[in-house]
């Protein structure tokens, strides 16, 4: 392999990992939340070579490494979230309520390493660093470049993503081709009634009781309306109503989920869930208003992608993890909708229990590199290239 472009690349991705190692370590200690990621962008920026930076979708950017022509890209997400690192590491987040407790600080340290391997070869096929905003909230920051005219303008062929996953062994991966997560999408229903004094209840229309048959009956939608062979979620998160005891309120309001696999069963889930809302709430004198947000898109993995991608892997000293696909949804979905795209998640130590979004997640120093050995895997196959 070592003569070939693949053990090239690797070489000198393995010269590059100890830097990047130091960049994510400075990456975790000052993260960004969703929507302000300005500064971890430009820290990344000034990282990676390549002559010019496209911004895109606000605080993201495109950076292509390489000539011109066809290009593939690889994505890493920019944000953090609304966390209170608890890890005790010298560093963690200098700003409390802010924390890398995701990856996205692993994931681009190793696009780095990645981005500068190819640089180093001069004869590989061109990357483009996708440096995404906006992965943990709406509105979707891959959205937002998937729909720009400046991700067009690369030329790409295939779009590569890797993500961190404590579920899975560390040294794993796994590349597994079809539909590997969920559409995610989120609803509000408010019922409105009448209010009035709580000893009086014949004089009023209370939306308290209506919102609680309502949440009973949504329950019947997965467990009635949907094939058993089929899959969803719909679950009710947060529920807001009245600020007296003794006053029956004119409105409550109810939020949560919902989770497909299939874009039929999304479409009847939605469907379902406005008419039980609706009618619920109308058998009990009121009125039901539902809103749903549409979020992430299906994820598929193209299949020949997945499959020159395992192989690799494999080449590259990591093993095959089971195939993975789950409820959980990610943006990179909005990129695969419109150019061919693998999602690997790449099994890391999970610290003892930690969990991803957890205060205490913390993936080992080894996780920078198997997410790098992940990229380049999935850049190879795009490329058409084995190991």
């Amino acid at each position: 392999m070592s003569t070939s472009l693949a053990g090239r690349l690797l070489t000198a991705l393995e010269k590059e990992l100890p830097a990047a190692g130091e960049l994510r370590r400075r990456l975790h200690a000052r993260p960004d939340l969703s929507g302000e990621e300005g500064p971890t962008r430009d820290l990344v920026l000034a990282e990676l070579p390549g002559d010019e930076a496209h911004l895109v979708a606000g605080t993201g950017a495109l950076v292509r490494v390489g000539g011109p022509g066809p290009a593939i890209g690889v994505r890493a997400e920019l944000d953090a979230l609304a966390v209170t690192e608890r890890t005790g590491v010298a560093w963690a987040s200098g700003t409390p309520g802010r924390m890398h407790a995701c990856g996205h600080d692993v994931h681009l340290a190793a696009l780095v390493a990645l981005a500068r391997a190819v640089a180093a070869t001069g004869d590989a096929v061109p990357l483009v660093a996708v440096l995404q905003p906006r992965e943990e909230t709406y509105p979707s920051g891959a959205r937002d470049i998937a729909e720009s005219p400046l991700l067009a303008g690369q030329e790409l062929t295939a779009v590569i993503g890797a993500h961190v996953q404590p579920t899975l062994p560390a040294g794993t991966v796994a590349a597994t081709p079809g539909t590997v997560n969920a559409a995610a999408d989120e609803f509000t229903v408010v019922v409105r009634g009448r209010g009035g004094h709580a000893a009086y209840p014949h004089l009023t229309s209370d939306p308290v009781l209506a919102l609680a048959h309502v949440i009973v009956g949504l329950q019947r939608v997965v467990s009635r309306d949907v094939d058993p062979t089929s899959s969803a979620v719909l679950g009710v998160s947060t529920l807001a109503a009245g600020s007296a005891p003794n006053v029956v309120p004119d409105s409550a309001s109810a939020s949560g989920t919902l989770r497909s696999l299939s874009d039929p069963v999304r479409e009847r889930v939605h469907a379902r869930l406005r008419e039980v809302a609706e009618l619920v709430a109308r058998a009990h004198g009121c009125e039901a208003t539902v809103t749903i947000t549409h979020g992430e898109p299906i994820l598929h993995n193209d299949p020949a992608l997945a499959a020159l991608a395992g192989a690799n892997l494999t080449a590259l000293g990591l093993e095959p993890a089971r195939p993975m696909w789950s409820f959980g949804a990610d943006d990179f979905s909005y990129l695969s909708a419109v150019l061919p795209g693998l999602m690997m998640f790449v099994g890391v130590d999970d610290g003892g229990g930690a969990r991803l979004h957890g205060s205490d997640f913390l993936p080992g120093d080894d996780a920078v590199r198997d997410v790098g050995l992940a990229m380049l895997a999935g850049y190879l196959a795009a490329a058409g290239e084995t190991a």
